[in-house]
């Protein structure tokens, strides 16, 4: 099995951890993260952006004159879009972007992703990331501790110290590991895992 060092907090190693080889260790499949990440932001989208044809347009569907004798171009409603007021043509109208995925998919994605961190040594494991009060201060003197800085912390439990601590330092996201997503493993550069958490991550994700 794959093994990582665990750190304390002041980065001294503590210990080390034995990670699942089907999850840390599979074979990385470039071709399911990327769709992972497609279906992902596809689903974010509101689609809701539309406008009104000239059919929905309010107004009367009278003719504004007589079709011949004006010496004008016929016109058949003031809702046509040439009318001040009328419908849009050919305008964007609400749809939905929602993809889909199959399970067993997602989660070989998922740890396509988490192999892929692990062979470029991009993961960090801590016994825990306990804060005693809300100090971006002393959370950014942890990272620098470990030279990171675009990184995703996950942790095991809700923690309101680390997750105020971490709100306003840039490229940091704190994350619970039910939380944990293709998009933002691929995103940030490197993750930090407390030790639970990893636990918790290979539960979810055993094949």
């Amino acid at each position: 099995m794959a093994k990582l060092d665990v750190f304390d907090i002041k980065n001294k190693k503590v210990g080390e951890i034995e990670l699942s080889d089907s999850v840390f260790n599979d074979e990385v499949k470039e071709y399911l993260i990327h769709e992972a990440v497609k279906i992902q932001l596809a689903n974010r989208r509101a689609g809701t952006v539309g406008v009104k044809n000239r059919s929905a347009v309010a107004g009367s569907g009278k003719k504004p004159f007589k079709q011949k004798g004006t010496g004008q171009a016929r016109q058949g409603c003031r809702r046509a879009p040439q009318y001040p007021g009328g419908g849009v043509a050919f305008g964007p109208q609400a749809k939905t972007y929602n993809l889909s995925m199959n399970k067993k998919a997602r989660r070989a994605a998922m740890r396509s992703a988490l192999s892929l961190l692990f062979k470029n040594n991009k993961l960090t494991v801590l016994n825990n990331i306990d804060l005693d009060n809300v100090s971006t201060k002393n959370f950014v003197g942890i990272l620098n501790g470990f030279t990171l800085d675009k990184t995703l912390v996950v942790t095991d439990v809700e923690n309101r110290y680390l997750e105020l601590s971490a709100r306003n330092v840039k490229n940091v996201k704190v994350l619970k590991s039910e939380g944990l997503n293709i998009f933002d493993i691929m995103k940030y550069q490197s993750v930090i895992f407390t030790e639970n958490s990893v636990r918790k991550v290979e539960g979810a994700l055993q094949s």
